[in-house]
């Protein structure tokens, strides 16, 4: 009788009491934040040393790749945050501080490592736009108008709605998560959890290269963007609301240069 007890116990929900407390869980708020902080420093020194312009602005593959995490942890690790916390507050009560900690930064890193793959594309476009560039400065007025009226149409297209949906609600999916095998687990999570942010936000980063991927104001109005469609209550509406935005972008590009610094060619020295 005393056993059937014990297992009933054990199977119950975890009561609120049971969860860490308060104190506990802005150990990974904090963690987040202060690598959110310290990828923006690092990006804004780059940016100093780089200018905005076309192609891959003298960078390359390797140098990329390493500033690239960087530039997505800026702009991406806010709106992430309270899922992050989320994951560690559901299995930190087996966990002491320092492993919290430690399991939140693999989470992080499974995550990270997502968008480092999409950084693979992105530097091929961004070597493919700078070549077009060079062979005919009015390509990039083209490339503008087919880089705005993608992200505008992704943004208003069923793909987003769905890879949104799973990053604003993800209790479902992390419910799901706590089946895997305890062995990378959390690892493995931000991994899919990265995929579908990935689903969710590629397009905003393809309006980045007229705009400038290394054109600061830019990336935050872009990190800004992402950040309010995941965490405000009206972010399936501004998501659409800036669908309609880079549509109308595409229209101007061709005749609005300060649109597109991303791929303007720099003026030959006199």
């Amino acid at each position: 009788m005393r056993t059937v007890r014990r297992l009933e116990t054990k199977d119950r929900p975890p009561r609120a009491g049971a969860f860490p407390p308060v104190r506990e869980l802005a150990v990974a708020w904090a963690l987040i934040l202060a690598i959110a902080a310290l990828a923006w420093v690092l990006t804004v020194d780059q940016a100093r040393g780089t200018g905005v312009g076309p192609g891959t602005m003298g960078m390359g593959l390797p140098l990329f790749l390493l500033l690239w995490p960087a530039m997505m942890a800026a702009m991406m690790l806010p709106s992430v945050a309270p899922v992050a916390v989320t994951w560690a507050r559901g299995i930190a009560r087996r966990s002491s501080g320092a492993g919290r900690a430690l399991r939140t930064a693999e989470f992080l890193a499974g995550y990270l490592i997502a968008w480092t793959g999409f950084g693979l594309l992105a530097y091929g476009g961004l070597a493919l736009t700078g070549a077009l560039v060079d062979r005919d400065p009015d390509a990039g007025k083209w490339i503008g108008v087919t880089a705005f009226a993608l992200a505008g149409l992704y943004q208003l297209g069923p793909l987003k709605d769905i890879c949104l949906r799973h990053c604003r609600s993800p209790l479902a999916q992390l419910m799901r998560y706590a089946a895997y095998r305890p062995r990378l687990r959390d690892l493995r999570v931000g991994l899919h959890h990265g995929a579908y942010c990935v689903g969710c936000c590629w397009a905003l980063m393809v309006a980045l290269i007229p705009l400038g991927v290394m054109n600061l104001a830019a990336m935050a109005g872009v990190a800004v963007l992402i950040f309010l469609e995941k965490l405000w209550y009206r972010g399936p509406q501004l998501a659409r609301l800036a669908g309609a935005a880079f549509l109308v972008l595409a229209v101007l590009a061709p005749f609005q240069d300060w649109l597109l610094p991303g791929v303007s060619s720099p003026m030959p020295p006199m």
